[in-house]
């Protein structure tokens, strides 16, 4: 056997697909062709995902509008004035404003998963937006007849029949992604944010058994938008002992990118519970070459000095484009890095005796 090998998420979408989206959202393209070439998206990303010899595929979250707002996206009771988040070259995105309860999901996730079935017979894996981002819709100034609480536990609950859903309609990971995570710590040194956030989380997690968590997954990183971050100056000793309190059974930890990589991996085996397992990141989406094999081959070496074994996998930092509109990175290089990981993997694999 090798180490367990799973990408992130998201793959750029081409430039097409997202002529097609713009003109969706203005009336100048119908429902069903935007849905045919969604799905040839789709068809064509699990295809190249296949040829890099991937174990794991996702869809690419090519339908997606973006990996945090496709529950929300198309709701009445939403104002676009919402929570703004800053990345480090200037550029922000805002999340839109709860403006009026109930809170309902418009789309789970398991559609994306039952599309993805359709085009593949490997093990499929389903990225899901964390209810802690989610929270961020409801204003800090409230909503007149719709308290905060009632608010959360409609969230939490939509939340969990996300993630479900996804299972039940054949995905064989479900991942949680929290990359407001390293965000909470900025916006808040006091970890009152984040502690906020991992309990809410948690709120969802409690509802599954243990055998479901363990097909349970939550993914850090400090942002990844147009090759820029919105976190990556905040210190992981700051987030690793709370994140690792999500009752989940396996973890995504960006890596590849950070500065000091020996020393946040003994932050991860201070921290990591005996049945938990941590997918480490060995590819940088935003760095614009690719890593060779060796290069990764090595990376997991490093890493495989300091957490056991079989307890560690391999992944990449994050998605290559979170946000549909994000072409910063191009597909073939996307593909290219995934390839990449999976032959290092293999290679470091052989190393270790598996």
């Amino acid at each position: 056997m090798n180490l367990p090998t799973e990408p992130i998420g998201s793959i750029p979408r081409a430039p097409a697909l997202i002529d097609a989206m713009r003109a969706f959202e203005v009336g100048r393209l119908d429902q069903a062709e935007l849905a045919r070439l969604g799905d040839e998206a789709v068809r064509e990303t699990i295809a190249a995902f296949e040829a890099t010899g991937s174990p794991v595929v996702t869809d690419g979250e090519q339908t997606k509008p973006s990996f945090v707002t496709y529950p929300v996206h198309g709701l009445r009771n939403l104002e676009p004035d919402g929570v703004t988040i800053s990345f480090a070259d200037g550029h922000t995105r805002q999340l839109p404003r709860l403006s009026r309860g109930p809170f309902r999901y418009a789309t789970y996730a398991a559609a994306y998963t039952e599309a993805a079935r359709r085009h593949t017979q490997r093990r499929l894996k389903q990225a899901v937006i964390s209810s802690s981002a989610l929270s961020l819709l409801y204003p800090a100034s409230g909503i007149p007849g719709y308290s905060k609480e009632t608010f959360l536990e409609d969230l939490v609950r939509e939340a969990e029949t996300d993630i479900r859903r996804a299972l039940d309609a054949g995905a064989d990971k479900v991942q949680i992604d929290f990359t407001e995570g390293r965000l909470a710590v900025k916006l808040d040194p006091s970890l009152a944010l984040l502690r906020t956030f991992i309990a809410l989380n948690n709120r969802v997690l409690d509802r599954f058994q243990d055998s479901e968590r363990s097909r349970l997954g939550v993914h850090t990183c400090p942002g990844g938008d147009r090759d820029s971050t919105h976190s990556a100056d905040v210190d992981y000793a700051q987030l690793l002992p709370s994140l690792f309190e999500l009752r989940v059974g396996n973890f995504y930890i960006q890596l590849a990118s950070e500065p000091d990589r020996p020393r946040v991996l003994g932050l991860i085996r201070a921290h990591l519970g005996p049945s938990q397992h941590v997918f480490i990141g060995v590819t940088d989406p935003i760095a614009p070459g690719v890593e060779t094999p060796e290069a990764i081959r090595d990376r997991v070496l490093e890493a495989a000095r300091v957490i056991p074994v079989d307890q560690l996998g391999t992944t990449d930092d994050c998605g290559f484009a979170p946000f549909a509109d994000d072409s910063s990175t191009a597909r073939e290089t996307a593909f290219a890095k995934i390839r990449a990981r999976v032959e290092g993997s293999e290679l470091a694999s052989r190393v270790l005796g598996l």
